[in-house]
């Protein structure tokens, strides 16, 4: 099973769509998982029509539309992997510790909120990834997003993907 995680997508305020690249990485998924910051209901509904599967939440951006259709958390068993979903999950400091408690029933925790892109375990074995954004950089120097493999319940590859020519923020 091929995902796409992204999250932080900003649309329309940080670009008028999702970079060409993306968009061809939603066409190739089974499932995308997206966790939060999406500022439009065009945008969740865009996802929508296109992704085979959708797996998303709000986040502190998002108004009382998208709160109406996203959940604050969303949990799914994909491929025999249990994935939890959320914007934040507050600082860098500790993190790994307060989501695994926070999330004892998941083997993934996707998340987003910083833009800066994340992948660790924790002690626990909870596996914590951000994609960061494929539409505003904040700190970083390139427009993230990620791929992953789920096969046979097990999380194989994820692949932090980086837009190599710069996205030209429309507004």
């Amino acid at each position: 099973m091929h995902l796409l995680i992204l999250s932080d997508t900003h649309l329309p305020a940080r670009a008028r769509d999702l970079p060409a690249p993306v968009w061809d990485a939603v066409d190739a998924a089974d499932v995308v998982i997206h966790a939060g910051d999406w500022i439009s209901v065009a945008a969740l509904d865009a996802l929508e029509a296109r992704a085979r599967r959708l797996v998303g939440v709000h986040g502190n951006n998002d108004g009382d539309a998208l709160r109406a259709r996203l959940p604050e958390v969303a949990r799914a068993e994909l491929g025999g992997v249990r994935f939890a979903v959320v914007h934040e999950t507050g600082s860098s400091k500790g993190r790994e510790k307060r989501c695994s408690t926070a999330y004892p029933d998941a083997d993934v925790l996707v998340f987003g909120h910083s833009h800066i892109p994340w992948d660790s375990t924790t002690a626990s074995g909870l596996r914590l990834l951000n994609p960061g954004s494929p539409t505003d950089r904040r700190r970083q120097p390139t427009h993230t997003w990620m791929t992953a493999e789920v096969d046979g319940g097990i999380l194989g590859a994820v692949t932090l993907h980086h837009l190599e020519t710069p996205h030209r923020v429309e507004r």
